[in-house]
Order: structure tokens, then sequence, then C-alpha cells
């Protein structure tokens, strides 16, 4: 299925589903594996998401969806209120989708986490005339067409294999494939694999792929108990996992053991991962200009791949609004980049 026809469903979906914008106090939040996203089910299974939603008299229910593109489509059809994604799909999916959507934490970026990987082949100018697996129009892609620009080359010198993350690792072992793009955990698995060759990663671009915990902008406005408990439950995750004190071990033990690895694979990811655990951090990362620039980085693929819909002349079709302006249509501002919660956390004012 093309992301085209994803957005189209989830569009038709939100009609039937859009989530119920007054105040209210119960919720549900999914999310998906990701060395960044794991905190999340940490957090609901130690009852750290219940002692947030309980000091604010809500609940909060979290669940955890297999497809990473799914979790993403289900959110924007109203199923779920908030939902882990990456600025790009937060832009071409429920942005796209006329869900407007809020950045309520910026948890991390990228910063070796997304690979691009060949059999047999040691060097990113063997990818010529390849065909490349990966989640096609999701930022592996992106990551690829960047890459692609530091070898004088173009899509055009390489051809798309649109591959769900689910059946990325067993693809990969297929005598077929001979390369893919892909993030973590998956991109361990297949940089483990005999003759695998890790030939362009993340850390080239830093700061273009980041990673959201994002929320309906109705329902976190009329909801910001919400907003409040999911970043103080997060925050808290930050401060446990992190050292080398029996206690923060243990934390990321349950963390690899939950995300298929075990803990020397889950710290190397998290090596290779640009983690805010300091919520000062994150506020700062998001009132840098920077971030608007990544954003029409990412806006400007979107448009020549076609995820902004098929109404949109250009890349600026839809407003990113971010702390130091608004990049694109003002007057259709889908994805919103907030410090306000992040703030009140490094104040301690949760």
């Amino acid at each position: 299925m093309t992301r085209k026809l994803y957005i189209t469903t989830a569009l038709l979906l939100s009609l039937t589903f859009a989530p119920v914008t007054f105040a209210r106090d119960s919720f549900n939040v999914c999310w998906s594996i990701y060395v960044g996203w794991m905190p999340w089910g940490y957090a609901e299974n130690a009852g750290i998401i219940d002692k947030w939603a309980d000091k604010y008299d809500i609940d909060i229910n979290v669940v955890q969806i297999n497809d990473y593109i799914e979790s993403i489509n289900q959110y924007t059809a109203g199923q779920y209120d908030a939902c882990v994604m990456t600025n790009m799909d937060a832009l071409t999916i429920p942005a796209a989708g006329g869900v407007d959507s809020t950045a309520l934490i910026v948890g991390d970026f990228s910063n070796g986490n997304d690979g691009v990987v060949l059999k047999g082949k040691d060097s990113l100018s063997d990818i010529e005339g390849q065909r490349v697996n990966l989640v096609e129009l999701s930022v592996s892609h992106y990551m690829l067409a960047r890459a692609l620009e530091t070898v004088g080359m173009s899509e055009r010198d390489i051809t798309v294999v649109n591959t769900s993350d689910a059946d990325m690792v067993s693809a990969y072992t297929s005598d077929d494939v001979t390369a893919v793009a892909t993030w973590n955990p998956l991109l361990s698995e297949i940089t483990s694999m005999p003759d695998s060759h890790l030939v362009f990663d993340s850390s080239r671009i830093p700061g273009e792929i980041i990673d959201l915990m994002v929320v309906n902008t109705d329902v976190l406005e009329a909801n910001p108990k919400l907003g409040k408990a999911l970043t103080g439950a997060w925050y808290e995750v930050m401060t446990a996992m992190q050292g080398e004190g029996e206690d923060a071990v243990q934390v990321r033990k349950e963390l690899a053991d939950a995300s298929g690895t075990d803990l020397e694979g889950y710290d190397s990811q998290l090596d290779s991962t640009r983690m805010f655990y300091d919520p000062a951090k994150a506020v700062e990362f998001v009132n840098s200009p920077e971030l608007q620039e990544t954003m029409q980085k990412v806006a400007e693929f979107s448009f020549e791949h076609g995820l902004l819909g098929e109404g949109a002349p250009d890349a600026t079709f839809i407003g990113v609004e971010t702390p130091t302006g608004t990049y694109g249509n003002s007057g259709n501002t889908q994805l919103r980049f907030i410090p306000d919660y992040m703030q009140m956390a490094a104040d301690g004012a949760l």
C-alpha cells in the first residue's frame, strides 16, 4: 500500500473517528518499537504512566502497535489522541491529512540510528543501479535521498522497493535483497549479518530526523492535564535510565529486552541517538532557528514525492509552526512545535 493511499484512508477515517476535543478524563496513546520510544512501554509497565495520570485525575491507556506506519494512521484516524512519530511523518500523514498536531515532547534526534546497508559492497557509490528496500516515503526514504546527494546521485540512479518495517529483516535475508535503508533496532540486526556494510547513517545529517510524541492539537488545548502527565512520565523515565548505577542499568536492561536486544545492544543504539534527557536541552533544540530550516528541507522532499496532498501547489502548502516562526502557509498550520510542557519539566513545574 502506498503512502498516498495511507493518507487518503486515514483522512476518510478521521471523519468518522475524530477525537472528542472537549475536556475529558480518558485518553489513548500509541507507540511502536524504536530505541528512542522504548521508554513509553517501560513507563506503562512500571506504573509511571498511571502515577502521573492519577496526579492529574485522568486515565491514560498506552498501547504498543507493531507496525509503525499503521500506528500513525490510527492516530490520524482519531483512534488515538497521541502517538510517537518522526517530524517528517508528522508532516506527511496527520498534518497532510488535515489533523492539526502538536509535538509535545522532542525526545531525541537520530545521530546514527538510521542507515543505509549494502550486502557485499562497502561504498555508498556501489548502490547505483540497485534495488533498495525501505519503508517508502518514510524518514528512511528521506535519509536515502540525502545520502545519494553526497555521492552525486539521485533516486533516478536506484529503484525503491517498498517494504514494511515488520518485514525488513526477513527480506534482507533473501538473496534477492542487496540494499536496505532502515532504522534501529532493525539496522543493528541487519548490520550484524555476514557481509553487511553500513555505508551511510544519520550522523551525517544530525538534527534532521527527530523523534516526537505528537498529540492532537485540539485534544491538547482542551486537556492540558494530558500534556502535563505525559511529559512528567517521560522525564521520570529519562532520569531513571541515565548513568551506570544499578537501578539505571536495570531500567535499560528492561528497555533492551522489550526491544529484542541485550543491554550492550541497546546502549549501542543509545550511543547513536542524541537523547534529550534534560528537558532544558529539548527546549533549546525546539527554540533554535535550525528547526525551521530542517522542516523546510523535509517539506521540500515531501512535496517532491507528493506527500503534502494532491492539492498542494508547493512545499509551503502546510504551515509548520516553530518558536522562531512558521515555515509555509500560516493560514494552513497543521503541525506545531512548542516548548511549553518541556519548559515546565525543566522548571520543575509539573
